[in-house]
């Protein structure tokens, strides 16, 4: 495993950082099945994506080497019902050339700091089962398996299963 470079920075997302979200994201519905989706977005879906989540209060962190925004983390609703209202689900991806550098553990240590000051109770990941990094990644960071749902999605022609993990706060 690389090093991680001293010049990446943990910080809060600004409205500036969304062409470097956009391109994160894009590459992980084109390339990998970390996102179920199958269609490429547009900066004005992330804009909103973005001021939603502020809105709401949730965090939207990026980590930053340079100018160049390497990668991202959120939260947003869990469900949409008001007993679910302590409860986050998270996200968080890194750009392809900057994986295997534990940079998701600083945004992930990072972002579970923000959704406790957020009063936040339980967050949690639904991430697809072949997944080991982020399986190992979020295991780390003292969330455990709650679910394990067989064939849930697809993508790439492929049945996909779901886990979710859990941590509470």
């Amino acid at each position: 495993m690389a090093d991680q470079p001293a010049s990446v920075t943990i910080r809060d997302a600004a409205p500036d950082d969304l062409p470097g979200i956009l391109a994160i994201y894009n590459d992980a519905v084109a390339h990998t099945t970390a996102i179920w989706n199958d269609t490429l977005v547009d900066l004005d879906d992330r804009r909103r994506w973005f001021d939603a989540r502020v809105a709401a209060g949730y965090p939207v962190l990026v980590a930053v080497a340079g100018e160049e925004v390497v990668g991202y983390a959120a939260c947003g609703p869990f469900r949409p019902f008001e007993g679910f209202r302590h409860t986050a689900e998270l996200s968080i991806y890194m750009a392809s050339s900057w994986r295997g550098r534990r940079i998701g553990d600083r945004l992930l240590g990072a972002l579970v700091e923000q959704s406790k000051l957020r009063r936040i109770h339980a967050l949690v990941a639904g991430i697809e089962a072949e997944n080991l990094p982020s399986l190992k990644l979020h295991a780390r960071h003292a969330f455990v398996e709650t679910a394990r749902m067989p064939e849930v999605g697809n993508k790439f022609n492929r049945w996909l299963d779901l886990v979710f993990m859990q941590r509470l706060l």
